[in-house]
């Protein structure tokens, strides 16, 4: 007789209610399905109607419950009662909180705005707090990507109008080849895992350019284990190839791109470099069918891409495209010139170069579609170059990141691959225009008391005359962007807000304001001097940054240095916007945005920081945030100014659902139903593209011409590929002594190297400073899947995966200094040296070492106890990195940044190992960050159990 097999219910009752929200475990905006029982969270899974993630979700998101009720969460608002990190706090009331505070950025307001540094972290609402700022009147805002990904995004877009990251992605249903270059494994992690997913089952090729083969990289179909900061240097070598065997797609290149444009030739002269131009502006172009000048805004298919001119002047011009093929056929970019230093085989870097060519031109993907481009001309087909690359941060991290993602961007052009069937493909609202027409705004003719700024901080300059300088030339922003130590800057340098402040370089200030920014540890270079200036006082013993205001859901490192706390609440607590206008979840065939709203009512006293800050700019009557009568415009809070805040005339926070009765998108009457329409459609909204819009939207009449109906485009003028960059040469000129504004001594040197209108290979900047042999070694981090900045390292359920980081290090390199796994060594830079655990591998570049990133954690922090591995065993590279570069000529010390945007070089760390005599416990070992006014350390932190009691 059969055995009778016991029932096992394999779809349990998990919750009461469901209700569908945005996740916030990394900067993927997922759409997940909360379930809660008895008004408590039981259950994350993801929604499976989402554009982003269409129901797929990781372990962090799942683990977002242990992120919602985490230990480390703050409780109420505090005022500090003892030294900055001691951590005695007093809580006190959110009314005298707000009235603190108030007082505070009043006074600044109406003596001298500019002594207000207002800095935020990964928050996707810059929207919100860089109107703030705007309307505050300081110039001295900035988010995150100052220190994370400013080289990928200005790169691209003063290249081809997107780039690579939330502004687009690799075709994944058509492309056949697939190059992946210095991306973490928990950037994009769902959507990258999907879209690998895709490749492999079609049989699509995969390439990772990475020092370190983990993740996403190993299950590549080739690796290319580079040194880091030579990326630009292999590309070029691919470049290099492409020109000399004739693999370019030249039709492309006269319809899309500048190649065909005129750049004048006449050394020492002002506009030496520049582009040749008509009466009315437009770049010349020498038109075969013409046999005469035209102009290169037409997209002349008769257009010539070689040859010297004689202009109307007399003076010669030259086309870009033959200033490139110049340039990437000498004999710098041969395979062979290259393959030492990038650590890639010339044969290697032959066969990849020859695949992407038999791909892109023998396997075109075509599909039969009529679409109408930017000029008028009629097409029945799309053709496909079926190659899609993707990069992000092991580029953007150094000093050479700029010209190194240009690089990229002008391989996949040559290929004609961009936003093609098969390609890398735009994200709406992208593509914008090349150059941006975003400028930046904070001179010093435009900080007046009481008085906004005339436009937004942030932008993308064309040139010298859109700096942001004081009254002697000198920089205006107290981190220097957009000054001549930075000036296309497009994201500012948050990695130097803290130690210029404290230097009183290039002023000092009265009030730091930052909202979810860890500076005090894993987002600052050189930590423990960070860590000086926040706790520096003058001869008086008053501390040099007079008033530190920090916003943060848990006590980071950070916390016990601020002076008043004004603490957030939980992802699952609060209001977001996932806004058209900051960073949006549109997919390439997608038009979407999408909320969070409180799943779960705080338990805590504690208040979303954007509600946080509309009533601060109310109480400070800032415009925009009061009416005519001084009274509040957005009473409601965030939710309130969601929903009834125009940047335009009927254009919102939130494209969907727009109109008295929700039926308009993109542009339309404000809908006081909006949220609620957005809740029940699953907390997103989406508008699928037409199909004939869906490609080379940089020069579709039909896309054109819709952005512009909906508001994502203020131009129906094509987005032409700038392969030469316009604005580059400018600075470039001011440095050989042309213009009214011109770098200082010191900088003429540095800017006129850098600033190449061609892309360019040169070392990153710590590594041409530092001897060589002392510090043979390159060091960079990488994030694991499972963890995403600092957030996830505090979690109990994914500190369980990892709770303590190591150094690893090729197996050649522990043979050298004799030490094998868990062995303790030192790690020296010309900053400092840590004393930290290894393990040994085969799958890193022999010149690199790695580590996990934001793992270390200092003692009395995140709720963790003091025997916590993160703290005792974990390490951050931080304290290795300096702020600053070695002294160079005249002594004066830049930033460790891009000279160009200001980038923090993150990954141009130069460092030495040997063998430590190892006793357990990591080095520098800080003490604990006071934690007094916090709930002691539990012992355990378990969930769930009462869930499974109810069930028995």
């Amino acid at each position: 007789m059969a055995q009778k097999q016991p029932f096992l219910d394999t779809s349990p009752k998990v919750s009461d209610e469901i209700r569908q929200t945005t996740c916030y475990m990394c900067a993927c905006r997922c759409g997940i399905n909360v379930h809660l029982r008895d008004g408590t969270v039981s259950y994350i899974e993801g929604n499976r109607d989402h554009p982003v993630n269409k129901g797929v979700i990781c372990g962090k998101g799942a683990s977002g419950i242990m992120q919602h009720y985490s230990p480390a969460r703050l409780r109420a608002p505090m005022k500090r009662v003892g030294p900055r990190g001691s951590g005695q706090f007093e809580e006190i009331s959110w009314g005298e909180a707000l009235e603190l505070a108030t007082g505070w950025l009043g006074k600044v307001r109406k003596t001298d705005p500019k002594k207000l540094a207002f800095f935020t972290g990964r928050d996707q609402s810059q929207s919100l707090t860089g109107l703030w700022a705007m309307k505050y009147g300081t110039p001295n805002f900035a988010a995150h990507g100052g220190f994370c990904s400013v080289n990928m995004a200005a790169g691209g877009l003063y290249t081809f109008g997107g780039a690579f990251w939330e502004f687009g992605d690799p075709d994944w249903d058509y492309t056949k080849y697939f190059m992946l270059f210095g991306v973490a494994e928990d950037h994009a992690s769902n959507p990258i895992k999907k879209g690998i997913g895709k490749i492999k089952k079609r049989g699509a090729k995969f390439v990772s350019v990475n020092p370190v083969r983990t993740g996403y990289n190993a299950v590549a179909d080739e690796w290319v284990g580079i040194r880091p900061g030579t990326d630009a240097l292999f590309v070029g070598a691919l470049i290099h190839e492409l020109f000399r065997a004739q693999q370019i797609d030249l039709d492309y290149l006269i319809r899309y791109t500048n190649s065909p444009w005129l750049v004048i030739q006449d050394p020492g002269a002002a506009d030496h470099g520049l582009f040749a131009r008509d009466a009315e502006g437009n770049p010349l172009v020498w038109s075969n069918e013409a046999a005469g000048f035209g102009s290169g805004k037409i997209s002349d298919l008769s257009a010539s891409l070689t040859g010297t001119r004689t202009l109307p002047d007399g003076r010669a011009a030259r086309t870009v495209f033959e200033l490139m093929a110049e340039r990437y056929l000498g004999d710098e970019y041969a395979p062979e010139a290259v393959e030492e230093r990038t650590g890639v085989p010339a044969t290697q870097i032959r066969k990849i170069a020859a695949e992407l060519a038999h791909v892109a031109f023998k396997e075109e993907v075509i599909i039969e579609r009529e679409w109408t481009d930017a000029w008028g001309r009629k097409h029945d087909k799309l053709i496909g170059r079926p190659i899609s690359m993707h990069a992000m941060r092991g580029i953007s991290a150094h000093s050479n990141g700029f010209q190194t993602c240009r690089m990229i961007h002008i391989l996949q052009i040559l290929l004609g691959s961009i936003d093609c069937p098969g390609g890398f493909r735009y994200k709406p609202p992208y593509p914008k225009q090349t150059p941006p027409n975003l400028l930046p705004h904070g001179a010093a003719g435009d900080i007046k008391p009481e008085m906004p700024l005339g436009g937004p901080h942030l932008g993308f300059p064309h040139g010298p005359h859109h700096l942001l300088l004081d009254e002697e030339g000198g920089p205006n922003r107290l981190d220097k962007g957009f000054s001549w130590d930075a000036p296309m800057s497009a994201h500012g340098l948050m990695h130097m807000v803290i130690n210029n402040a404290a230097e009183k370089d290039p002023y000092g200030i009265d009030v730091l304001f930052m909202y979810m920014a860890n500076m005090a540890w894993n987002s600052s270079m050189n930590t423990p001097g960070t860590i000086d200036a926040l706790t520096k006082t003058d001869e008086n013993g008053d501390y040099v940054i007079p008033k530190i205001i920090y916003s943060d859901a848990y006590y980071s490192e950070t916390v016990s240095f601020a002076d008043l706390i004004l603490p957030d609440t939980t992802y699952l607590e609060r209001y977001d916007c996932i806004s058209l206008l900051d960073r949006p979840i549109s997919e390439p065939e997608i038009l979407a945005d999408s909320i969070r709203y409180p799943v779960v009512e705080p338990d805590r006293d504690v208040r979303g920081f954007q509600t946080v800050l509309i009533d601060l700019g109310a109480r400070l009557g800032l415009p925009g945030f009061v009416d005519d009568e001084g009274a509040p415009l957005y009473p409601g809070g965030y939710p309130d100014y969601i929903v009834n805040h125009e940047r335009k005339p009927g254009i919102g926070p939130l494209a969907g659902f727009r109109g008295k009765d929700g039926s308009d998108y993109g542009v339309g009457e404000k809908n006081p139903d909006q949220l609620k329409r957005y809740i029940e459609n699953g907390s997103f909204w989406e508008h699928r593209i037409d199909p004939e819009h869906a490609y080379f939207r940089h020069a579709n009449r039909g896309y054109l011409d819709w952005g512009i109906e909906k508001g994502i485009r203020l131009t129906p003028e094509a987005t032409i590929f700038q392969l030469y960059s316009e604005p580059v040469q400018r600075f470039r000129l001011a440095a050989k002594g042309h213009g009214d504004r011109q770098p200082p001594e010191r900088a003429r040197e540095r800017i006129e190297k850098h600033f190449d209108p061609l892309p360019f290979w040169y070392p990153p900047l710590e590594e041409s400073m530092v001897d060589a042999q002392t510090f043979p070694l390159h060091a960079i981090t990488q994030r694991p899947m499972h963890m995403y900045h600092s957030w996830g390292s505090q979690n109990a359920w994914l500190r369980q995966i990892t709770a303590a980081n190591r150094l690893y290090i090729h197996t050649s390199v522990g043979e050298s200094i004799g030490a094998k796994d868990d062995d303790w060594v030192w790690l020296s830079s010309h900053q400092g040296r840590v004393k930290c655990q290894v393990r040994l591998m085969d799958g890193v570049n022999p010149h690199t070492v790695w580590t996990w990133n934001a793992i270390g954690k200092r003692r009395g922090a995140w709720g963790l106890s003091d025997d916590a591995p993160e703290s005792n065993q974990g390490f951050l590279l931080n304290h290795l990195i300096s702020e600053l570069l070695p002294e160079g000529g005249g002594g004066y010390r830049y930033s460790n940044s891009d000279p160009i945007t200001g980038q923090a070089a993150w990954f141009d760390l130069k460092v030495s190992i040997e063998k430590a005599d190892g006793d357990a416990r990591t080095e520098p070992f800080f003490e604990p960050v006071g934690s007094g006014s916090q709930p002691p350390s539990p012992k355990k932190v378990a969930f769930g159990a009462e869930f499974g009691s109810k069930d028995k």
